[in-house]
C-alpha cells in the first residue's frame, strides 16, 4: 500500500488519513482519479481510529464496536489504487495547489488539480490553574495512549469537563481494566433547558440508545459530581490534588492523573493555509472553514471534509469524505452532475440526519463561559508561558485582538502556532468586550505550519516549478 515512488502530480491530493480522508481517497481512486493520500501518522486511522491496524485484541474490545468500524475503511483504502504516503508532514500549500511536505527525511513537492483537507478536529483548549503539571493531560491524549500503546492511567484518576468524549473515554478505561476515582462534570445545568428543543431528533438517531447506555454504565461504576464551576490542579513538581467547586462548597481530592476535556473543534491550520474563508459557528462555539455539503470552499481547487468542516463525528466524517470525492470527480470531468447526485443521495440524506441529531449535543455540552476564558495566573499560552493576567492587562490597554497581541507578548507564536491557546484568547477578548468571537477573529497563520528547518526548505525540488515556489517567508 505504501508507494515510495510518489508522482509529481495528481488529480486529487488528500491530506489526512482519518475516516474522511480514507473514505475520500478510496472513493476517488475507484472513480479513476489519480489520488495521493498524505498522512503525518505512520498508519491510517486518524485520531478516532488510531492504531486500528496494530491494536491488541483486548484493547479493541475495550474501545468498542464503533472503533472497529475503522477496519472497513482501512481495507477499502488498501484495496484501492490510492498512492498512500504515511509519515508525510505537510508544511505549506501554494495558492496554485502545490503541496510541500516532509517524508522519509526529505522535502517533496506535489502538484494537485484538487486538494482535499481531511485534517479533522482537535480538543478545545481547557486552561485551568495547574494544567501544565505532569500528571495532567487531555482526554484525547489519554485515549491515544490507550489506542497506540495499550496504556491506561493508574492510581487515583480524575476526569473533568464535559462532552461525549469524556464519557466515552471513561467507559473505555473501565473496560480496559483501569479505575476512575471521580468524574467532575462541568456541564452547565442551564444547558439542559436550552438543549431540550433538539432532544426529539437526537432520540430518533442511532446515537441516543448507545449514548444513554454508556452514561448509565459509567455512572454505576464511578462517582460523578455534577454542576462543577471551578477547577484547579496543584501539587508542586507534579499533580497531587484537584480542587473543585460545586455550589458554594470547595472540595480538594487527591489525584495522580487528571484528564481534561471540554469538546472538540475543527483544526484550522490547513484550511487557513489553503486560504479558505473562515467563519464562526455560534452553536459549536468554534471557527470553521466555510464549506457546502460537498466540502467545497471559497478556494476553487480546495475542499474540506470530516470534522475539519464542523464537528460531526466519525460516521459523518466518512460520509463527508465520500461526498467530497464524488464532487471532485464531477469537477474534474470524470462524472456528470446527475451521476454525482445519484451516487451521493444516501450519504447526503444520512449526513443531514446526523447533523440534525448532533445539535442536541452541541447545545448541551457548550462549555461554561468561565472555562472558555481563563483568568488570573492561569497559563494560557503553554509554548510561551503567557498567563491570563498579562492578556487581561493588554486587553484593558486597548489591544485590538489576537494578532496584535502577538506583537506584544508572543502569545500564539510557539511551536503549536496557537493550537492550544487560540480559541481561549479569542474568548477572552470577546468576553471582555461584550461581543461575539466572530467580531474578534482568530490567529492568522504563517507558513510553515509545521516545524521545518531552513535546510529542508532550501532543498525543495523546485526545478521546473520554480515560478510557483510554495514557501512564503
Amino acid at each position: 500500500m505504501i508507494d515510495k515512488a510518489l508522482p509529481d502530480s495528481c488529480d486529487l491530493a488528500v491530506i489526512g488519513a482519518g475516516p474522511s480522508g480514507m473514505a475520500a481517497a478510496a472513493t476517488a481512486a475507484a472513480l479513476g482519479l489519480s489520488t495521493v493520500l498524505l498522512d503525518e501518522q505512520p498508519a491510517p486511522g486518524g485520531q478516532i481510529y488510531r492504531g486500528i491496524t496494530e491494536t491488541a485484541a483486548a484493547t479493541r474490545a475495550a474501545l468498542g464496536a464503533d472503533y472497529r468500524r475503522g477496519e472497513a475503511l482501512v481495507e477499502a483504502l488498501v484495496a484501492s489504487k490510492t498512492k498512500y504516503s504515511p509519515g508525510s508532514s505537510v508544511f505549506d500549500v501554494s495558492p496554485s495547489g502545490e503541496i510541500a511536505f516532509l517524508a522519509g527525511g526529505r522535502t517533496h513537492l506535489l502538484a494537485a488539480k484538487r486538494i482535499l483537507a481531511a485534517t479533522g478536529g482537535q480538543e478545545r483548549p481547557f486552561p485551568i490553574e495547574g494544567w501544565t503539571l505532569p500528571g495532567v493531560m487531555t482526554a484525547g491524549a489519554a485515549q491515544t495512549l490507550l489506542k497506540q500503546a495499550d496504556l491506561v492511567p493508574s492510581g487515583r484518576v480524575v476526569l473533568a469537563g464535559s462532552g461525549p468524549l469524556l464519557w466515552l473515554l471513561a467507559a473505555q478505561i473501565l473496560r480496559a481494566g483501569g479505575t476512575i476515582s471521580t468524574i467532575l462534570d462541568t456541564t452547565p445545568k442551564a444547558n439542559w433547558r436550552a438543549a431540550l428543543p433538539h432532544l426529539p431528533r437526537f432520540l430518533a438517531s442511532p446515537y441516543a440508545a448507545k449514548g444513554l447506555a454508556l452514561l448509565a454504565r459509567v455512572r454505576l461504576s464511578v462517582k460523578v459530581v455534577s454542576g462543577v464551576t471551578f477547577l484547579r490542579a496543584s501539587g508542586g513538581e507534579r499533580l497531587r490534588e484537584v480542587t473543585y467547586r460545586c455550589g458554594s462548597a470547595e472540595v480538594t481530592v487527591a489525584a495522580d492523573a487528571l484528564l481534561l476535556h471540554q469538546g472538540v473543534v475543527p483544526s484550522l491550520h490547513m484550511p487557513d493555509t489553503l486560504g479558505c474563508r473562515i467563519l464562526w459557528n455560534g452553536e459549536q462555539r468554534a471557527f470553521q472553514p466555510e464549506a457546502d455539503e460537498w466540502g467545497a470552499t471559497s478556494v476553487a481547487h480546495a475542499a474540506i471534509a470530516g470534522d475539519g468542516a464542523g464537528i460531526g463525528g466519525a460516521r459523518s466524517a466518512a460520509r463527508r469524505g465520500r461526498l467530497a470525492a464524488w464532487d471532485a470527480a464531477h469537477r474534474l470531468g470524470r462524472i456528470d452532475r446527475a451521476e454525482r447526485d445519484r451516487l451521493a443521495s444516501d450519504d447526503l440524506a444520512a449526513l443531514q440526519r446526523d447533523l440534525a441529531a448532533r445539535r442536541f449535543l452541541d447545545v448541551l455540552y457548550e462549555p461554561a463561559a468561565a472555562f472558555r476564558a481563563p483568568t488570573g495566573d492561569t497559563i494560557v499560552c503553554r509554548c510561551e508561558e503567557v498567563r491570563a493576567s498579562k492578556i487581561e492587562a493588554a486587553i484593558a490597554q486597548g489591544i485590538l485582538g489576537p494578532n496584535q497581541l502577538k506583537f506584544f507578548m508572543r502569545c500564539g507564536m510557539g511551536p503549536c502556532q496557537g493550537r492550544l491557546c487560540g480559541l481561549s484568547v479569542t474568548e477572552m477578548f470577546a468576553q471582555a468586550r461584550g461581543v461575539s468571537p466572530a467580531e474578534i477573529g482568530h490567529y492568522r497563520l504563517r507558513t510553515p505550519i509545521k516545524p521545518v528547518t531552513v535546510a529542508e526548505m532550501a532543498s525543495l525540488p523546485f526545478g521546473e516549478h520554480a515560478d510557483k515556489a510554495v514557501v512564503r517567508l
